[in-house]
Parts: C-alpha cells; structure tokens; sequence
C-alpha cells in the first residue's frame, strides 16, 4: 500500500486545553514550586535527568519552550544532544546511560554509580529551584529520593509504567514527587486515586511529530523510488536492544526481499547509535540508511517493522501501519535492583 496521505492525529492525545505545546503546560505545574532566583543572581536553576533519546527529546523540547519564559535559564543534569542543544550542560549524555536488561545494569554499574554521585555532587553544589526528571525509573526514582532530602521538589515529566508492571512504585512516587506530568489520559485518574498530584499534560510527540512535506521529494533524498513500496525498519534507540531486536527483523527482511523484490528496505538510525553497529546483520541486503529523519520516514512508509516502545507512538502519529518486535532480552524477567552508594 502506497501513503501520500497526511498524518492522522490522535486527539486522545493532546491536552485537554488544544494545541498549547505540552511543555509551556509542565511549566504551569511547577512554576509556582519554584522559588524566585536570589538577588545575587538573576538566573533559575534547574535539573533535568534523562537517560533515553526519547526523553532527551521531551526534555529538549521542554527547555526550549521554558526559556521562551525564562531566558535566564540555567539546565544541567543527563541529557543528550537535543538537550544539550537547547544550552543544557550535561553531567553525562544518554548514550552512555541507557542500559537493558539486569545483566546490562551489573556490567555498568560502577558508571551509573559514579553518574549518580556526580549529579548529587552538582545539586549540593548549588541547590536547583527544582528538578525534572524524565521517564528513565530506576535512576530516577532513586535520585527523587535523594533529591527529597535535599528540599529540591521533584517534577516527573513521562511516568513510569506503572499501570502495566511494578505497580508497587506508586508509594515510592508518593513519597518523592511532587507533582506528576503525564502524557497519557489514562495515567491521570490511576495516580489520583493514589494520592500522589497529577496532571495530564499531553503527549509531546503531538506537538513535536511532522510528516515529510513532500514524501517523494523525502524519499528521492534518501536514494528511494517514490513509485515503489517502503518498508521502514526501527529496531530501537539503544545499543543493546538494536542488538537484541536487529537478528530476527533482518531474518524478517530477507523474507520479504525474497517474496516481494518490489519493497525498498529503510532502516531509521537513532542519533545515539553508532552506524557501524547494524553492519553485521544487515550485510547483503538493499537498505538504505536515514539517520535524524525518523518522522520523515514514518510518514513516507508503506508499513513498517517498529521495536515496542516510543517509536510505535510516533508511527501511530504518522498513521504508518506496522508490526510490533518485542523480544525480551534473556534476563528481561529480573527486575535489576543496584543501589547508587
């Protein structure tokens, strides 16, 4: 099937108050927590912590749109290149923290350790007006409760996944938050009834999702014949899971290259992600290589093959149909438990 169509947008997604970017409503939620800069400096400061490309991109966006309000903005924290883009000073960058699985977790624990002791070090450094942390749970709710210690209110911007697994973390998040962003309808009433402060902001892709202009044009740049099928490949944003995902979707694609010689192969290439990385599986087959034009190519696709995660989020958006890859990696049913001391 052949798409030229726009995107269909989901409005079970947006605020509830229309199309105000999500960002300038998370600022809302906490403006009133923030104290006001002292007299001897004019200048806010606040942490941000993530630890994935999707919530380097949420909290890019957010920075972006909270020095439309404060120009005096100070950001420092974890984060990637769209945070650091936006004038963010990173402690450590979202490619050396996004880790899989517990077995991942053990070998890079000393790292994530010393990570987590460097942002402290920072916080009482100077203490920030208040902190945004972003998806990311189990270094984040840790470092929420250090930074509940250290009078720092706490804003969780992208919840935790606790209405589908460890619902238990609910108390945990009651004790350390301060307020919940939330980016689904859904998570609003679940965190009500738990007592913990709560507002469904919407979800940023929304706002920050956008088709190709011109998907022929989009697909000429990238070596594509506009006239054929296009199947788009995204086997995920972190090192580990590309290598847990890429062997049986490259497995899929050679099917596919034999039964259907028609369909163009793209694979989308996370920024993170060193290129060299899909070299090995991919050897042999027609595929061409889009990096940093992944809602591009969502929205030119016929269909698409999408490891579970944001990125089926952002194919919803662009109306692409897929398949869903989830492989659990060996270790997936162990919850990893380290202790950042």
């Amino acid at each position: 099937m052949l798409r030229g169509r726009p995107a269909r947008r989901p409005l079970g997604l947006r605020p509830r108050e229309g199309t105000r970017p999500v960002a300038l409503r998370t600022l809302h939620i906490y403006s009133s927590r923030v104290s006001p800069p002292s007299r001897a400096s004019a200048r806010t400061r606040v942490l941000v912590s993530c630890g994935e490309a999707s919530g380097d991109l949420y909290a890019g966006d957010l920075v972006r749109h909270l020095r439309a309000q404060a120009p005096d903005l100070e950001v420092f924290g974890l984060g990637g290149d769209r945070l650091e883009a936006e004038g963010g000073r990173l402690i450590a960058h979202v490619r050396d923290l996004a880790v899989v699985g517990l077995l991942e977790v053990l070998r890079h624990l000393r790292r994530l350790r010393a990570v987590f002791r460097s942002v402290l070090a920072e916080v009482d450094r100077e203490r920030p007006a208040v902190a945004v942390l972003v998806d990311y749970a189990d270094f984040n709710l840790r470092l929420a409760r250090e930074l509940k210690k250290r009078g720092v209110p706490v804003v969780y911007y992208v919840s935790p996944q606790v209405w589908a697994w460890r619902r238990g973390r609910l108390r945990a998040i009651r004790d350390r938050v301060a307020h919940m962003a939330v980016i689904f309808p859904f998570e609003e009433p679940l965190y009500r009834a738990a007592g913990v402060p709560v507002t469904f902001v919407g979800h940023p892709l929304v706002e920050l999702a956008r088709p190709a202009p011109d998907r022929a044009a989009f697909l000429r740049s990238e070596g594509l014949d506009a006239g054929r099928p296009v199947l788009a490949v995204l086997p995920g944003s972190r090192r580990q899971e590309v290598a847990h995902n890429l062997p049986p979707i490259a497995g899929a694609l050679r099917l596919v290259r034999q039964r259907r010689p028609d369909v163009q192969l793209a694979l989308a290439v996370a920024p993170s992600l060193d290129p060299r990385l899909f070299d090995r599986e991919l050897a042999g087959l027609p595929i061409a290589r889009v990096a940093g034009q992944t809602h591009a190519l969502l929205s030119a696709a016929s269909a698409g093959i999408v490891a579970s995660g944001t990125a089926t989020v952002e194919a919803a958006l662009m109306d692409m149909p897929m398949v869903v890859d989830f492989a659990p990696s060996p270790d997936g049913d162990l919850v990893p438990q380290w202790r950042p001391g």
